[in-house]
């Protein structure tokens, strides 16, 4: 009230004062102050004035204003600034407004509104705080103005229609709204209206707990909907977020759908279903004991999800349909009743860092059309499969572990195809299958303790394994269906209960520089009528619980083709059933007591067919591709390009590492040790090869369970805003326990100065998780010497447990040379004389500032000079083999 501003009364008797509110009403000026005494009153208020109305004693509710007719409000503001404080308004027809905005603005404070819903239309503007609207329908609040509306601490209640719905083009904001027994909607936006939703509670709607359609926007931060009959949050379509995902204002209203801290609780179908072109982002949310799936994307909507549980859904916990786009980042699906992840028609789905477990079906299904993309995820206890693709779905899995499942790891099958690498599959009662006829290929993929087969490749099928590695199967390692074709190179079967690797009748494998060891029956078994080509494997350690099983058996009909393989550690090397025709090429037997390959003393190489019948010239020796023994890996290591140095350093650890594993099984306390590094170098200079290399040497020692290596940099550690970077951080370190986290351009932590940067948390977190789990992961930092000088100084904590670095020189053009020949001899390429000279003149020439990419340059040349090889012997008129083969002086590019 201004001082010019003029008190008027209202009482039902009493000298100066109005018998009537809308006489006191047409007597005021605008920023006049209209004061009613308690009681009753019945009229059709028209207020078209900026008035303040209030009851005279300050008494909340103890004025009731009570519509005169039932076809009209018994409030209608037609003016701005009109502000009604502490007075109940009550209409005579619940599916009417009991008030009105037309034009204007409104502000309502500490009132009770019943008999009819508030409504705002036109341009004009809307406040409620501390109402309490009851008995509507259709609605409690109707926003549908281009205006403004605000309500605070409001309670919407006994609703026969949709609690708030806010329209048109309006902007709104609610905080602590209450919503609760509406037999609609929750809350409903829709048009073009933005609404902002702070600490809101939505609990027992009829419908929907938030509805959005059209091109409407909501933001939802610490929100509770709950004990809804159907989805707790449902978007129809909603107008885009930005591009930029990657904002730091990541609550942000300029569109779509944001749910921030949001809690949806027992919900009567979805959780959170989104539809036709809805665009929806959760950051930190919790869904749990819905009735249908945890979240749903159909249409061609687009849904991310940031750091979010999902519990108990009573059917899928993540489910992508139609042409939707689902994403989740650092996202959990605990005990669904149905799929974790269910993705089908031509929908695409991308995790990163998730956890599924506890499924009652598999954790992931793709199907139809999908595509499917997994990285770093964890998959655990599901009662069927880990994860399926099947029809014509594509599936894309980086890294991850899958434990403990009922059926298969991963099944693969129908036309699916899948490209999977450095995967971990864990007990579970097989590992991987692949019964498809598309594209599989396996690269660095780990499985043990399946209670079957490892890894198994169905009829028919041509998947690709690479660098795969199975141990303790409780029946085969690697079995190859009938008529199968794969291809399998550098793979390790170790600890089968059964056969190594299984060969099915009329399979035909290509098998090259593949390892089988310690299995409970034969090495390799090959079926009836099967083919296929063995290069360069070791066969050792057949039998090993003493059953006389022969390291190579060959069916009947059997003509495997075998070249410069060796048989080892065993009883019997080779068994042949009638009719079996192996060709064996350059192999022998070491160590077997009963051999009929030749041993590499001066016994005959077997002919082609049965051992011991036709001897030939004696096979060259060879020895087995390296397995994981401390002093092969350190011949691996010292076979490594150049690096002197950091081999002399990595020999000296390895001897003091003994050393601490022998106290410690001695039962003597280990001296104080810090096993955490810090590689220093210019890119290219093979610290991230020494860096695994180092985990496996931990592994052999004894010093670290798994010896893998987890790779991070900045962007895998810290989060965008706060209270992101510790979960992030903490998931890394977790997939690395058991092996070696290394972190490269680890000074990009702290480069970053200001409020908005969260490296000097992801910092605090590590050191706490190294100290929490000293003994289950070894932390490499790495990145140029004076950065990383300047890192490890940075902060107490790092200096203490980083005291060790290895410095990684630059490649000398000699040694640049020799990783060039290194790659030409893994290509079947030859270098003719001249052109090494040619090569160590280029390297020579190179300016090694800080962009030298040392050895990655070297293998860039290499394949620039097979490119130039390749145009220049497709002039020849004439090429011989030797012409494909060499790499001549002119096939060397002089500019970078």
């Amino acid at each position: 009230m201004t001082p010019t501003s003029t008190v008027h009364r209202v009482a039902p008797k009493g000298r100066g004062t109005h018998r009537s509110i809308a006489s006191a009403v047409r007597a005021a000026r605008d920023g006049d102050e209209i004061r009613i005494a308690p009681g009753e009153y019945v009229e059709q208020l028209l207020v078209d004035r900026a008035v303040h109305l209030l009851p005279e004693d300050g008494s909340a509710h103890a004025v009731r204003l009570l519509a005169a007719s039932p076809g009209r409000p018994v409030l209608e503001v037609a003016a701005p600034g009109v502000r009604i404080e502490g007075i109940a308004l009550t209409g005579q027809d619940p599916g009417l407004p009991a008030v009105l905005v037309g034009a204007g603005d409104l502000e309502l404070d500490a009132c009770e509104i019943s008999g009819g819903r508030v409504e705002a239309g036109g341009d004009s503007s809307l406040a409620l705080t501390d109402c309490r609207v009851s008995g509507a329908g259709l609605a409690a609040v109707h926003v549908n103005t281009t205006g403004s509306a605000r309500l605070t601490r409001v309670v919407v209640e006994d609703i026969q229609g949709t609690g708030v719905v806010i329209a048109s083009r309006a902007t709104a904001e609610a905080t602590e709204l209450t919503v609760r027994r509406v037999t609609g909607s929750g809350v409903r936006v829709r048009g073009d209206a933005r609404a902002v939703l702070r600490d809101c509670r939505i609990s027992g709607p009829g419908r929907s707990g938030l509805l959005v359609e059209d091109g409407a926007a909501l933001t939802a931060l610490d929100c509770r909907v709950e004990e809804t009959a159907g989805e707790g949050i449902r978007v129809l379509g909603s107008s885009p977020r930005p591009a930029d995902r990657g904002s730091a204002d990541r609550e942000s209203t300029a569109g779509g759908v944001l749910l921030a801290r949001c809690e949806v609780l027992r919900t009567g179908t979805d959780g959170v279903a989104v539809s036709g072109t809805g665009d929806v982002l959760l950051l930190n949310c919790r869904l749990r004991d819905g009735s249908g799936p945890g979240v749903s994307a159909d249409g061609e909507s687009r849904t991310e999800l940031v750091d979010c549980q999902v519990d108990r859904a009573h059917g899928s916990g993540l489910v992508a349909r139609g042409s939707a786009r689902l994403t989740a980042e650092g996202t959990s699906v605990t005990g669904s009743r149905a799929n974790g992840l269910l993705a089908s028609n031509r929908s695409e789905v991308h995790m990163a860092a998730g956890d599924l477990t506890d499924c009652s079906f598999s954790a992931v299904h793709a199907c139809d059309d999908s595509r499917v993309t997994l990285t770093s995820c964890r998959i655990a206890s599901t009662a069927e499969h880990g994860i399926r693709a099947t029809d014509r779905a594509g599936l894309t899995v980086e890294g991850g572990r899958i434990t403990d499942c009922g059926l298969t790891g991963v099944q693969i099958d129908s036309a699916a195809e899948a490209r999977m690498r450095g995967l971990s599959v864990v007990r579970g009662r097989a590992g991987i299958t692949t019964e498809s006829t598309g594209t599989v290929v396996l690269e660095e993929c780990d499985v043990t303790g399946a209670e079957r087969a490892g890894i198994s490749c169905g009829t028919g099928t041509t998947p690709v394994l690479r660098d795969c590695r199975i141990s303790g199967t409780g029946t085969a390692g690697l079995v190859i269906g009938e008529r199968a074709t794969p291809s399998v190179e550098g793979c390790t079967v170790r600890d089968a209960a059964g056969s190594g690797l299984v060969v099915g009748p009329q399979a035909e494998p290509r098998v090259r520089s593949v390892t089988v060891a310690r299995t409970g029956k034969n090495s390799l078994f090959v079926g009836e009528k099967a083919r296929g080509t063995f290069e360069d494997c070791v066969f050792a350690g057949a039998g090993r619980d003493g059953a006389a099983f022969p390291a190579l058996h060959v069916s009947a009909g059997g003509a495997p083709v075998l070249r410069g393989c060796l048989v080892r550690d065993t009883e019997e090397d080779v068994a042949l059933e009638k009719g079996a025709r192996p060709v064996f090429d350059d192999c022998l037997s070491r160590d077997v007591k009963n051999p009929s390959l030749p041993t590499g003393a001066d016994q005959p190489l077997a002919a082609t067919g049965s051992p011991g019948t036709d001897p030939q010239t004696t096979a060259r020796e060879t020895e087995a591709p390296p397995e994981d023994t401390i002093e092969d890996l350190l011949a691996e290591l010292d076979g490594l390009a150049g690096l002197d140095r950091v081999k002399q350093d990595v020999s000296s650890l390895v001897k003091l590492m003994r050393m601490v594993r022998r106290r410690e099984e001695m039962g003597l306390a280990p001296p104080p040790l810090s096993r955490h590094l810090v590689f220093t170098g210019n890119p290219g200079t093979g610290k991230t090869t020494v860096a695994r290399l180092y985990g496996r040497i931990l592994a052999a020692v004894g010093l670290l369970e798994r010896g893998h290596l987890v790779e991070a940099d900045r962007s895998a550690l810290v989060g965008e805003y706060v209270g992101h970077t510790g979960p992030k951080t903490s998931r890394v370190f977790q997939q690395a326990r058991g092996g070696v986290l290394f972190i490269d351009e680890a000074y990009s932590l702290t480069q970053y100065a200001g409020s908005n940067d969260f490296g000097q948390e992801a910092i605090a977190t590590l050191l706490k998780l190294m100290e929490d789990h000293r003994d289950d992961v070894v932390v490499i930092v790495a990145g140029y010497l004076k950065e990383m000088e300047t890192f490890v100084r940075s902060n107490p904590g790092l200096a203490s447990r980083f005291n060790r670095t290895l410095l990684f020189e630059d490649y000398g053009s000699a040694e640049l040379v020799s990783i060039v020949e290194h790659q030409a001899a893994q290509h079947q390429y030859e270098l003719a004389p001249d052109a090494l000279d040619a090569l160590t003149a280029r390297f020579d020439a190179m300016p090694r500032d800080r962009g030298f990419g040392n050895g990655r340059t070297a293998r860039q040349l290499f394949q620039a000079m097979t490119e130039r090889q390749a145009y220049r012997v497709a002039e020849l008129p004439d090429v011989s083999e030797s012409d494909v083969m060499t790499l001549r002086p002119e096939d060397i590019p002089q500019t970078p």
